[in-house]
C-alpha cells in the first residue's frame, strides 16, 4: 500500500517539482526495490511512471542521481529493458554522461549498463544516441586518476561496454575504432603490480572487455596486424606475467586470435605454442582451471590447420596436454580432448602413439561413461574413434578394445549427431577388418550387428551412414558368431530395398552386400 501511494505522489511532484517530497518518494522507491527488486518493478512498470522519469533526468535537479540509481535498479529484470528504452529514458540517460558529478555519472552508467544487458533493443538505443564515444572519452582521462571514486567508476563504464557490445560484432568494431583497446592497455597497465581489491577488479573489468572485442572477427582482424599489431604484441606479453588475471586474458586472447588459420600459422611460426606449454607447465599442479581451459582452448584452435600439426607434436604438446588427463575438472577434460583430437587428425605416427598409451585409453573409456557431461563423454568417443582411424593401427585397436573401449565406439554409432556416427562406422570397419578376432566378443556383447540392422531399416538414417553400415556387415562376417547373428536377422530384405536408393554409393554397396550375402547364406 505505502508503494502504491508512493508511486501516487510521485506522479504529483514529478510535474509540481518539489525537489524535497521528489527526494522522499524516490528513497521510499528505493527502499521498496532493495526489499523486493521484481515485484516493485511491476509496480513501477504498471503505474506508468517511467515515462515521467525521462523529465526528471536533467542534470541542475538534485535528484537524478537518485533516478538514474532507479533505472538501474528495475533493469536489473529482463522484462524492464524495452519498457525503458520505449519510456524515452536512454537519451536523457546519455545526455547525463555529459555531467561532472561522479555519483550521476556511477549511476547513469550503471542504468545504461543493465538495460544493454542481453537487450538488442537497449543496445541499438544507445547506439544511436551515440552513448559509446562519450564513455570511451572517460575512460580515457579516468585511467590515470587514482582516488577510489574513478576507480569504481571506471569499472562500471567498463561493464556497459561489455554490456554494449556483448554478441554485436558491429559495435565491437566501433569500439575498436574509437580507440577503447588503447585506452583498456593502459588501465592494465596502470594497475596490474596493484594488490589493492579496486585495482584487481579494473584490471579483471578491463582485460575481459579487452578479450570480448576479440569475439568479433572483424575487430579481431584489425587487431592483430598481420601479427605486427601492437596489440597483438603487448597481449603475448601478458603470458609469462605473473599475474593470473594477465595470463588469463592473454590465453583467451590468443584462441580468439586463432579462429583463422592465416593467423594461426603466423603465430605457431612465431613461437606462441612454447609460451602457451611454459604457461601450462606453471599451472599444473596449482589447478588454476581457468588458466588451464584457457591455455588449452588456444593450443586446439592453433592446432586445426593441416601445417600446424606436425610443428606443434614435434614442440612436444601432446605430452604437455597429457600431464593434465589427471584433471577432475570436466571444462579442463573437454579442451584436452579436443586439443588431442585437432593433434592427431591425420597424423598416423602421433596417433598409433597415443593410441598405444594405456593410461590415456583408460581414461577416455572412463569419461566416455561421463554421464553428467554430454561434452566430455561425446570428445573422449570422437577420440578414441580418432585415434583407430587415423593410425589403422592393430596395436592401438588392441589396446582400445583390452580397456573395454568398443562397447562405446559401438554406442557412438546410435548417436544424434550424423558426424558422431559416421566416425563410429569408420572405425568399427578398421576394427572388423584389422582385429575381428580380438573384438569379435566385445561387438556381440554390445549387440553391433542389431543395431546395424535397425540403422539400415530406418528411413532417417543419412546415406553415408547405410553405406557405411552395409561396408561393417560384410566385414563383421569373417567373424562366425557375428555371421550367424547376421543370418539370423532379416538383413537381405533390407538391403535389397536400398538398391534402388537414390544415392548411388549407396545403391553400388547395396548391390555389393546383397552378393555378399547371398553367396555366404
Amino acid at each position: 500500500d505505502n508503494l502504491s501511494d508512493t508511486l501516487k505522489k510521485l506522479k504529483i511532484t514529478a510535474v509540481d517539482r518539489t525537489e524535497d517530497s521528489l527526494e522522499g518518494c524516490l528513497d521510499c522507491l528505493l527502499q521498496a526495490l532493495a526489499q523486493n527488486n521484481t515485484e516493485t518493478s511491476e509496480k513501477i512498470q504498471g503505474s506508468g511512471i517511467l515515462q515521467l522519469f525521462a523529465s526528471l533526468l536533467t542534470p541542475q535537479s538534485s535528484c537524478t542521481a537518485k533516478v538514474a540509481n532507479i533505472i538501474a535498479e528495475v533493469a536489473k529484470n529482463e522484462f524492464m529493458r524495452i519498457p525503458c528504452v520505449d519510456a524515452g529514458l536512454i537519451s536523457p540517460l546519455v545526455q547525463l554522461l555529459h555531467s561532472k558529478d561522479q555519483e550521476v555519472l556511477l549511476q547513469t552508467g550503471r542504468a545504461l549498463g543493465n538495460i544493454c544487458y542481453d537487450s538488442h533493443e537497449g543496445r541499438s538505443a544507445v547506439d544511436q544516441a551515440g552513448g559509446a564515444q562519450i564513455v570511451i572519452d572517460h575512460l580515457r582521462s579516468l585511467c590515470s586518476i587514482t582516488d577510489p571514486a574513478s576507480e569504481k567508476l571506471l569499472t562500471v563504464f567498463c561493464g556497459m561496454l561489455m554490456n554494449y557490445s556483448n554478441e554485436n560484432d558491429a559495435i565491437k568494431l566501433q569500439l575498436v575504432e574509437a580507440g577503447l583497446v588503447e585506452c583498456l592497455l593502459e588501465i592494465v597497465q596502470q594497475k596490474v603490480d596493484s594488490d589493492k581489491e579496486d585495482d584487481i577488479a579494473e584490471l579483471k573489468t578491463g582485460s575481459d572487455l579487452m578479450v570480448l572485442l576479440l569475439l568479433g572477427d572483424e575487430s579481431m582482424q584489425k587487431l592483430f596486424e598481420g601479427g605486427k599489431g601492437s596489440v597483438f604484441q603487448r597481449v603475448l606479453s601478458w603470458i609469462p606475467s605473473n599475474n593470473h588475471q594477465l595470463q588469463l586474458a592473454g590465453a583467451l586472447a590468443i584462441a580468439n586470435f586463432a579462429r583463422n588459420d592465416g593467423n594461426c600459422i603466423h603465430m605457431v611460426d612465431n613461437g606462441i605454442v612454447e609460451k602457451l606449454m611454459d604457461l601450462l607447465d606453471r599451472h599444473v599442479e596449482d589447478g588454476n582451471v581457468t588458466v588451464q581451459h584457457a591455455a588449452l582452448s588456444a593450443l586446439r584452435n592453433l592446432a586445426i590447420p593441416v601445417i600446424n600439426k606436425a610443428k606443434m607434436l614435434s614442440a612436444g604438446v601432446t605430452e604437455a596436454v597429457l600431464k593434465f588427463l589427471k584433471s577432475e575438472m570436466p571444462p579442463v577434460q573437454f579442451k584436452l580432448l579436443g586439443t588431442l583430437r585437432m593433434l592427431i587428425d591425420a597424423q598416423a605416427e602421433a596417433a598409433e602413439q597415443l593410441g598405444k598409451n594405456v593410461k590415456l585409453v583408460e581414461r577416455l573409456v572412463e569419461w566416455c561413461e561421463a554421464k553428467d557431461h554430454a561434452g566430455v563423454m561425446g570428445e573422449s568417443n570422437r577420440l578414441l574413434s580418432a585415434l583407430i582411424r587415423h593410425s589403422k593401427s592393430k596395436d592401438v585397436i588392441k589396446t582400445i578394445v583390452q580397456s573395454g573401449g568398443i562397447k562405446h565406439l559401438v554406442t557412438m554409432a546410435t548417436s544424434e549427431h550424423v558426424i558422431m556416427q559416421n566416425e563410429a562406422l569408420v572405425a568399427l570397419a578398421l576394427i572388423a577388418a584389422l582385429e575381428l578376432g580380438t573384438a569379435e566378443k566385445d561387438l556381440e556383447s554390445a549387440k553391433l550387428v542389431q543395431i546395424l540392422h535397425r540403422l539400415l531399416a530406418d528411413e532417417r538414417s543419412a546415406p553415408e551412414i547405410k553405406y557405411n553400415s552395409m561396408v561393417l556387415i560384410c566385414a563383421v562376417m569373417g567373424s562366425e558368431s557375428l555371421h550367424k547373428e547376421v543370418q539370423d536377422l532379416a538383413f537381405l530384405d533390407v538391403v535389397s530395398k536400398l538398391r534402388r536408393h537414390e544415392n548411388k554409393s549407396v545403391a553400388q554397396q547395396a548391390s555389393l552386400t546383397e552378393q555378399r550375402l547371398t553367396v555366404e547364406s
